[in-house]
């Protein structure tokens, strides 16, 4: 890749696109936070166009030409095939029927003209927690990440990569069902998820599972909370707030969280057996006190092997609010530097030719 040309990483969300830009030695340009609506909710054509808006942004205010993007790195929510087409049964972030199936990175590939790499948002994140966390070494390790927001995210990371799967769909760990057997109060109705699963992790670590699930239980059960006379999502969005002062229901919520989250990680151990569990999310964006106790349960509730918890390591996705662009532009320099390794080795080693017979 030449040296001036660089790479422009787009997180797509529920509500907002956020932007950055790396160069081709892999130093980011950018150190905040470029946010433009998503305006998912509105469809494909203006979804697209706000994704087109957000690196436009990027390269209007770091005074970047267009001529220099040499590709665009996407991640949007999951589930979705390797290539970024949206899953035939919709997902949390893409519940109208316009998006089931949909292209989004041919799409936006045609609408911008310029390469386009993909990724879900958890493994954009992924690989970023990845990449910082190990340095240098990050070839030479595996993690795998779970990202707590409207659903659940996740990434697994072998070697440096993204494991993509078969379908594109490897890493959709929110959608692993989970025992439920001493997490749930015993009178709880198993927790159901968007996805019709029944006790799958998002069920319960998730804005969508406290929504659906967990805050209306616990309501039930402290009818003369603070929280009960307010609309759900107004409510489910608040509950952290309670939960960093202290609150008993609150906490009994987020406990509910960290133990599925630990079951989650018990799970993932015995196939993947990662060098590092990185967690991220709002739930960990809190006050320190909160954050360290909520990674405690997390901890609590994961059983690893000795030898197991003798190396690896629960860390934090670091710069959360970034990780997900930021991840996205290091999978699109990536890109352009493994199709600069394959010319160079095709016009250093040609193909044989056959001899006449």
């Amino acid at each position: 890749m030449q040296i001036d040309r660089i790479v422009v990483g787009i997180d797509n969300g529920a509500t907002k696109n956020n932007a950055t830009a790396l160069d081709a030695s892999g130093r980011f340009l950018v150190d905040r936070m470029y946010e433009v609506p998503s305006l998912v909710g509105e469809g494909p054509e203006a979804a697209l166009e706000a994704m087109a808006e957000t690196m436009e942004l990027v390269l209007r205010d770091t005074g970047i030409g267009r001529e220099r993007v040499a590709a665009v790195g996407l991640d949007t929510p999951g589930p979705a095939s390797a290539d970024g087409v949206i899953s035939s049964r919709g997902a949390t972030n893409f519940p109208q029927p316009a998006w089931w199936g949909y292209d989004i990175r041919s799409a936006l590939e045609a609408r911008i003209g310029l390469p386009v790499v993909y990724n879900n948002d958890g493994n954009a994140a992924a690989l970023y927690a990845h990449r910082v966390h190990f340095e240098a070494d990050a070839f030479r390790h595996s993690s795998v990440s779970a990202i707590v927001g409207t659903g659940l995210g996740g990434g697994v990371i072998e070697a440096g990569q993204v494991v993509r799967g078969a379908s594109g769909q490897a890493g959709e760990l929110g959608h692993i069902r989970i025992p439920t057997d001493g997490i749930l109060a015993d009178d709880q109705p198993v927790p159901t998820c968007a996805c019709g699963n029944l006790g799958d992790v998002e069920s319960f670590a998730s804005l969508t599972g406290i929504v659906r699930n967990l805050l209306p239980y616990w309501l039930s059960r402290y009818p003369q909370h603070p929280l009960s006379g307010m609309p759900i999502l107004e409510a489910a969005k608040a509950v952290r707030t309670y939960g960093v002062d202290g609150d008993e229901m609150a906490r009994k919520l987020f406990e509910q969280q960290a133990a599925a989250l630990g079951r989650l990680f018990t799970i993932v151990a015995n196939f993947t057996d990662p060098r590092a569990y990185f967690l991220g999310g709002g739930v960990v964006e809190a006050s320190p006190q909160f954050r360290d106790w909520f990674l405690e349960r997390v901890r609590a509730h994961t059983s690893l092997r000795e030898e197991q918890a003798a190396v690896a390591s629960l860390a934090l996705v670091p710069d959360l609010d970034m990780a997900g662009a930021r991840g996205s532009a290091f999978a699109a320099l990536a890109s352009l530097e493994t199709a600069e390794i394959s010319v160079a080795s095709s016009l250093t080693h040609p193909p044989r030719r056959e001899r006449p017979k």
